[in-house]
């Protein structure tokens, strides 16, 4: 149980950490603290995955908190640029 508190918590703040050092998002980024949350919590598989594939991270490694912030913000990136191209 304590896992899921601490997860929730962890990809909350990197989610917001992420969300204020984005530069020029022009306000396409997912808000609400369900998808700050989401955000945080993929930024930081998404960091792990990469970490582990490329070798910097053992198979029972986790990402760290500026692998999992710098993992949010390209999401974040990716993200505006689907909602740019989505846009009229």
């Amino acid at each position: 149980m304590w896992w899921l508190i601490r997860t929730i918590f962890v990809g909350f703040v990197v989610g917001v950490i992420a969300k204020f050092v984005t530069p020029g998002s022009g306000g396409y980024e997912p808000k609400g603290f369900l998808l700050t949350t989401a955000l945080g919590v993929a930024g930081a598989l998404v960091a792990t995955f990469v970490g582990q594939w490329i070798g910097h991270y053992g198979p029972e490694d986790a990402a760290g908190w500026i692998a999992s912030i710098l993992g949010a913000v390209g999401l974040l990136l990716i993200w505006g640029w689907f909602q740019r191209q989505r846009q009229p």
